[in-house]
């Protein structure tokens, strides 16, 4: 059975500035196959150009923007197609503000319809405004609900999903979470790949390392969930959750040779030894985990 994939890429493709083995293999396998695939990354901030490059760097060659799928391509995606020529006001870095500017989003920081924020550029001035333009009626969105985005191995920074949640604390109001797991980003996605391999209907595989995005997103979506074992999950967290993986995988390169074959592995899960716990941050890293059956938190009353 060809599949098509759609691919997240930290702890999937590489880990910070590392590849992952097996991962240029995985990726020339499906170059030379034509299989259609798409990365898919909650990642707001870079613009798919600047992605290219990264993986062009890193020693992934073969790839063009066309190939990447981001929040910020998500969110322009659904402001255009649910309200045309509305405007925005948007806290976020050169990804963000490319996909609003290449679907004609206006800026507007006196009154806009939304304000929409990424990873990212939440100066003490932005987030004012931000906070202002909701109390005069602005909705709130926000790329994805990554709380913290990894910078190192060492180091996090806030990601968009804190950075709506400070909105919703100082307003009241509730923030739209878009990019993973939200339905909207899959289904984009698919169509997305869809459209680039006109031939193919077959089925859509989604291949992630986070239970609680990636696989989540497409259990809900439709789709198979590939789990791999080389990022944020460990082998002995999945029976942890409601919604499995329709396959756990060392790495990306446990498919390479099926892709270049056709052919399926003769088993479907591989159980492994949990891997080395490599530490990182504790927490939760996704809004949805925190406030996805909370009821909109009141506004606190306000001193004078």
């Amino acid at each position: 059975m060809k599949f098509g994939y759609l691919i997240d890429m930290d702890g999937v493709i590489y880990r910070e500035n590392r590849l992952i083995p097996g991962a240029v293999e995985f990726v020339n396998a499906l170059l030379s196959t034509g299989t259609p695939f798409l990365f898919l990354t909650n990642n707001s901030a870079p613009t798919a150009e600047d992605l290219t490059v990264r993986l062009r760097h890193l020693g992934v060659n073969g790839l063009s923007p066309k190939h990447f799928y981001t929040s910020a391509m998500n969110t322009a995606d659904f402001l255009a197609e649910t309200h045309p020529n509305c405007s925005v006001f948007a806290i976020g870095e050169g990804g963000l503000l490319t996909a609003l500017h290449d679907y004609k989003i206006a800026n507007d920081a006196i009154r806009p319809d939304y304000v929409v924020v990424g990873e990212g550029a939440a100066t003490t001035e932005k987030l004012a405004k931000a906070h202002e333009c909701i109390e005069r009626g602005a909705r709130l969105i926000a790329t994805n609900p990554d709380n913290w985005c990894p910078v190192s191995e060492e180091k996090t920074r806030p990601g968009a999903g804190a950075i709506a949640a400070f909105l919703e604390a100082s307003t009241g109001s509730r923030a739209y979470y878009l990019g993973k797991p939200n339905g909207y980003m899959f289904h984009r996605a698919r169509r997305k790949l869809m459209e680039s391999a006109l031939n193919f209907s077959g089925p859509v595989a989604m291949i992630g390392d986070t239970m609680e995005t990636d696989i989540r997103g497409a259990v809900e979506a439709g789709l198979h969930g590939f789990l791999v074992l080389t990022g944020s999950t460990q082998l002995e967290n999945v029976c942890d959750y409601v919604y499995q993986p329709s396959r756990i995988l060392q790495s990306v390169a446990d498919l390479t040779d099926e892709i270049l074959t056709g052919k399926a592995a003769s088993h479907f899960e591989t159980t492994l030894g949990a891997p080395r716990n490599t530490g990182g941050k504790s927490g939760h890293r996704h809004q949805t985990d925190v406030f996805a059956f909370h009821k909109p938190r009141p506004r606190p009353a306000m001193t004078k």
